[in-house]
């Protein structure tokens, strides 16, 4: 290699550094025709038309700088990531290896397979692999960053905010690690940190739509309405077709005003710029199914299956609008559809499916298709719940033994915290502290609540009596637990004595018409509602503001009626499977309905 070679290869690694990958291809190009061997030309060539954009030909132009040196690992590093980024995760893994085989403790080779194994689904691999490198004196940024996204994935918050904080100390500069702390935060319902984290990456530089996305989230969750509002259109001025940031808006302003059109209005803009956009347009649907306005949906979502006919999740969300505006036939053929499309063994697809065949009146079908689910995936909550009420209209006793009220659904009393005086005292500062933020107007999207607020993590809420709250519940869940017992079905299987929370929050309904649809709670194992304040309606005729079990959340033919009904009172707990149907009689009066709702998991005792 001449002197001029390796210069121009040396000007090229400069230019790299600088970040102007354009004027480092043009030195190397002449570099690498007239030394194709020149393993180190050919690497800083593929690391150049990788920035460029170019994967294939850096994936090319990698491979002959392995062919000609492939003992250094930074080569197959950057080989893995041109794989990645044509879509090659076998290759990918494959070349992150062959680079850990030459140097096991290569950071960058590390980050990057622990980041792709935690998108493969194979987190618990990416954390063995990260484990090693990372000790309390670590301050690679990197490896600390890729810590954290590996323990989010695994569900460990709280260890992944704190790798979270330890990167953005390691680079204090960057807003991406602060957003990273940010994004996390407010899954930990830390909404005030969230805030502050965001703040804080926005004046180390980072504009991105996904920033203000996180940020937006915690300003509405801290009841900060106006700025949630204005952070969710901040961050489409900057992503015009930004999906989740149109549904959060769309769902924000739907609550505060009760106005479909205005809650639309954002989506019908980008629609113009985009028609095709055929998320948008499932969003938009969303927003006028849950408006009441199930032919709308119909007709938004039957336009975009006409402009994208092979789009499986649109036919999934086609079937249930056309379910929901009466076309069950027409819905079936979706789901039908949408299972080609998938594969037959997708769950989801066959979810849907089944769902359609119960509502055309074939139970068989749809039994024949969810026991084989279960059997492969037995804690899938809808799998449950769609074989039992096929079940039940094929007249089948296993659908009782999954439906047993005597045994499953039970009512408690809570206990009172100790700095209260009684019970009743301690009620009315949980309803006092909650009824201050229940501002908005009208219920979300996705949930089953109708005419009423829903606020989220209400365990985490600043205000001494919601955080007793789940000390007041720990005594009736244990008692709860050890009635139940162990069995061979879907709920004692997984009874281990012990319980984690899995979300908590709180509903306020309204009279004339405040109720929840039937429905059942996919993420948890055992559900619950705790009453707090309750409309005089309750104790009047017709089971106003009680809570119902077994009418399906689902079009059945035959219709199926509800089974099972639990009376209210202010401190009762009722706890019930997750999978099982359940709802609310709408009530009537002056007065509002309260509740504290949460979902469980098998766990650990949260106070033993």
């Amino acid at each position: 290699m001449t002197p001029q070679l390796h210069a121009a290869v040396q000007a090229a690694a400069q230019r790299l550094d600088a970040g102007r990958p354009d004027e480092a291809r043009a030195l190397l190009e002449p570099v690498v025709r007239s030394a194709p061997r020149f393993a180190e030309a050919q690497h800083l060539y593929g690391v150049a038309l990788l920035k460029l954009g170019e994967a294939a030909g850096a994936a090319a132009a990698l491979g002959q700088a392995i062919s000609a040196d492939g003992r250094k690992a930074p080569f197959h590093v950057a080989l893995g990531d041109a794989r990645l980024a044509l879509g090659d995760a076998a290759g990918a893994e494959a070349a992150y290896r062959a680079a850990l085989a030459l140097d096991p403790r290569n950071a960058p080779a590390v980050r990057q397979l622990a980041s792709l194994l935690t998108d493969l689904g194979r987190a618990e691999e990416a954390l063995a692999l990260l484990s090693p490198l990372i000790t309390p004196q670590t301050v690679n940024f990197g490896l600390l960053n890729a810590q954290g996204a590996v323990l989010k994935a695994l569900g460990r918050l709280e260890e992944a905010a704190a790798a979270y904080r330890r990167a953005a100390e390691a680079a204090p500069t960057s807003g991406v690690a602060e957003h990273n702390l940010a994004a996390v935060l407010g899954d930990l319902a830390r909404h005030r940190e969230a805030d502050a984290a965001a703040r804080r990456a926005y004046a180390k530089g980072l504009a991105a739509p996904e920033t203000r996305l996180v940020h937006a989230r915690s300003l509405l969750a801290l009841g900060e309405l106006d700025a949630a509002e204005a952070m969710f259109q901040d961050a489409i001025r900057r992503r015009p077709l930004y999906v989740e940031a149109h549904r959060d808006l769309a769902q924000l302003v739907w609550m505060r005003t009760e106005d479909k059109a205005r809650a639309t209005a954002a989506l019908d803009a980008a629609l113009r710029l985009e028609p095709a956009a055929v998320a948008l347009r499932q969003v938009k649907a969303r927003v006028l199914i849950f408006a009441g306005d199930a032919e709308g949906a119909d007709a938004e979502l039957q336009a975009a299956v006409a402009r994208s006919p092979n789009d499986a999740a649109l036919r999934l969300s086609a079937a249930q609008a056309a379910i929901g505006a009466g076309d069950a036939l027409r819905g079936l053929e979706h789901a039908e559809r949408a299972r080609a499309l998938i594969g037959v063994d997708d769950p989801q697809a066959v979810l849907f499916l089944c769902e359609a065949l119960l509502a055309v009146g074939r139970a068989e079908q749809a039994a024949a298709l969810a026991e084989p689910l279960l059997d492969r995936l037995p804690d899938v909550q809808q799998a449950i719940a769609c074989l039992a009420t096929a079940w039940r209209i094929l007249g089948d006793p296993r659908s009782a033994a999954l439906y047993d009220y005597d045994a499953f659904v039970r009512a408690y009393t809570i206990d009172t915290p100790k700095g209260w005086p009684s019970l009743d005292a301690y009620l009315a500062d949980v309803a006092e502290a909650l009824n201050a933020r229940h501002r908005l107007k009208t219920h979300p999207l996705d949930q089953s609540l109708r005419q009423g607020s829903q606020i989220s993590d209400v365990f985490a809420l600043d205000d001494p009596a919601l955080k007793a709250f789940p000390k007041a519940l720990d005594g009736p869940i244990r008692v709860h637990l050890a009635a139940l017992g162990e069995g061979d079905d879907p709920l004692r299987r997984r009874n281990t004595g012990g319980y984690r929370f899995k979300g908590a929050w709180s509903v306020k309904l309204r009279p004339g018409g405040g109720r929840h649809v039937d429905h059942i709670h996919p993420e948890g194992w055992l559900s619950s509602a705790c009453y707090i304040d309750l409309p005089g309606a309750v104790a009047g005729e017709g089971r106003q503001g009680w809570i119902k079990f077994g009418e399906p959340g689902l079009t059945t033919m035959p219709v199926l009626p509800p089974e099972h009904f639990v009376k209210p009172e202010p401190g009762r707990l009722v706890l019930f499977p997750s999978y099982m149907w359940h709802g609310t009689v709408p009530f009537e009066g002056p007065d509002s309905r309260l509740t504290i709702a949460f979902d469980l998991l098998p766990g650990r005792n949260a106070f033993r």
